[in-house]
């Protein structure tokens, strides 16, 4: 694979699921003079915890994901956002890597891998480096990966007791692409105040997005509808989502304002009854 990724440069494209790429090659978007199908590297694929931090190899199914207990018991964000992946004739061939490597800012994993902070791990023949979720994604389907490199796996840290958890997204059927949503952790202390907050924003731009500034409304708060209402308007008041004949540009802004309020709340709500505890386990 990586021998054929540094001969061939940008005149080669990896198929993995092709759930991206083939709907690209359909529409004449991308014309790769080779496809490298790297579905019989097994090394590629799985789900492990060690020490507390999550690994995903780049070829895991999207639906070995939604239904890994490890993942749903301790990083339950990912569990709920592949619930709005698609369809599951979809979810059983598409793969992680390949919608993290696509980099749709309406696609919900980038979107969520970038709200827990995540790491991709890319290797190529000069080697192997390691690339914060803040700086992969560059623009509309673009990334920080060289056109010799493979995205090879996916690094999540542990979530930290006390946080609540919610995904929220509108799209017009459900397995459509998003109009806009909303990805959010809040940890609260025990006496219910918000120690730290992540927001992150579906179809709000170029890429997947964090919204620094309702994140910082909702630090050292306790979070009621006035608060989440707060960091809601905060969250939209410098992006720019691109209009289309399914929504206007405003109309997306206020949609992703909503979004973003309801899935506050609702992380808020799920942070207090866990009780301080994120029941995390190395099962």
């Amino acid at each position: 694979m990586l021998g054929l990724l540094a001969e061939h440069g940008d005149e080669g494209k990896i198929l993995a699921g092709g759930q991206s790429l083939v709907p690209l090659l359909n529409f004449r978007l991308a014309h790769p003079e080779n496809l490298i199908d790297i579905n019989r590297i097994g090394a590629l694929a799985g789900i492990r915890r060690k020490n507390g931090h999550l690994y995903v190899g780049t070829l895991t199914r999207h639906s070995t994901m939604e239904h890994s207990r490890v993942v749903g018991e301790n990083w339950p964000l990912l569990t709920e956002a592949m619930k709005f992946v698609a369809h599951p004739q979809i979810r059983n061939r598409g793969t992680v890597g390949g919608s993290v490597a696509h980099a749709d800012p309406a696609a919900e994993l980038p979107v969520a891998f970038l709200t827990l902070d995540a790491r991709f791990k890319a290797l190529s023949r000069r080697g192997e480096r390691t690339i914060a979720a803040g700086d992969f994604f560059i623009t509309h389907l673009t990334t920080a990966l060289e056109p010799d490199e493979a995205l090879v796996e996916i690094e999540v840290p542990p979530v930290a007791p006390g946080t609540g958890y919610a995904f929220t997204e509108f799209a017009r059927r459900h397995g459509d692409f998003a109009l806009g949503g909303a990805s959010v952790l809040v940890t609260l202390d025990s006496a219910g105040v918000c120690e730290r907050a992540a927001v992150g924003l579906l179809a709000a731009g170029p890429t997947p997005m964090r919204a620094p500034g309702a994140e910082e409304v909702l630090a050292g708060e306790r979070i009621d509808e006035k608060v989440a209402r707060e960091a809601a308007s905060r969250a939209i008041a410098d992006i720019s989502p691109t209009g289309d004949i399914h929504g206007s540009a405003e109309y997306r802004r206020e949609l992703i304002e909503v979004m973003v309020r309801r899935a506050i709340q609702k992380a808020t709500e799920r942070a207090l009854a866990r009780g301080g505890s994120n029941g995390a386990s190395d099962a």
